[in-house]
């Protein structure tokens, strides 16, 4: 008789509500489980609780009532210190606005996390020798030109931009990566090639991907799609 795997998942939201200071509910979700590779594109109308959801999934909130574990670990059952370390250790996060800071330069930007990070900087200087290959080498594999490595942030265009934070992200290969509306400023050329770079990159790193988008066009690229608006029981009014 074949042996059967068994997958554990990543994510495992269970009976999980929120709300803001108990008022209207903003989330009520039975059940969530993601597994280990996934690559998740999650869509929504606004005001459907993306943000919250995300909040719930990287620990920066906890549920009113339920469980949200990751990694096996129930973080809304740890405090708000220990929350800040797992999410530096094991999450990394490619904003809307990008959120890069201004007088750093492009470097020093993807470097960030391993500053926070003992985990991270161990596991990007054990793959890539040194935490300044592991950046220019991401940076590289993002399409970002050499001549731009040195540069300040604020003179990069918006796609250039986008790459910092993504490389930024997945530096020191977090096992779970959440991207929040990345290429809502991008044209679709630039959008559909920023796209095929974070996956393949999030393929080679073995991580797993949770993508955020209005943009229902980019659903193909992906190997689950969830619909917040199906998921989540509380009703959009």
């Amino acid at each position: 008789m074949g042996e059967f795997l068994v997958l554990t998942p990543i994510i495992e939201l269970d009976q999980v509500h929120f709300s803001w200071d108990n008022k209207q509910p903003v989330l009520d979700i039975p059940s969530l489980k993601i597994y280990s590779g996934e690559r998740i594109f999650l869509h929504g109308p606004s005001g459907s609780g993306k943000s919250s959801l995300l909040n719930l999934i990287g620990g920066i909130n906890i549920p009113n009532q339920g469980s949200v574990c990751l990694l096996g670990q129930k973080i809304n059952q740890q405090g708000s210190a220990w929350r800040d370390r797992f999410r530096s250790d094991h999450i990394g996060l490619i904003f809307q606005q990008f959120n890069l800071l201004p007088y750093l330069s492009v470097i020093e930007n993807v470097l960030l996390p391993c500053r926070f990070s003992t985990q991270r900087r161990q596991r990007a200087i054990s793959r890539y020798g040194t935490l300044n290959s592991a950046a220019t080498q991401l940076l590289d594999q993002l399409g970002m030109a050499q001549s731009m490595w040195n540069r300040p942030v604020t003179t990069l265009s918006i796609g250039q931009q986008q790459r910092v934070a993504a490389a930024r992200a997945l530096i020191g290969s977090p096992e779970l990566l959440i991207a929040d509306e990345p290429t809502s400023a991008l044209d679709t050329d630039s959008r559909n090639a920023f796209l095929q770079l974070l996956i393949n990159e999030c393929d080679h790193s073995e991580t797993t991907l949770i993508f955020v988008s209005h943009d229902n066009s980019l659903q193909a690229n992906f190997s689950r799609v969830i619909s917040l608006a199906q998921l989540n029981q509380v009703e959009v009014v």
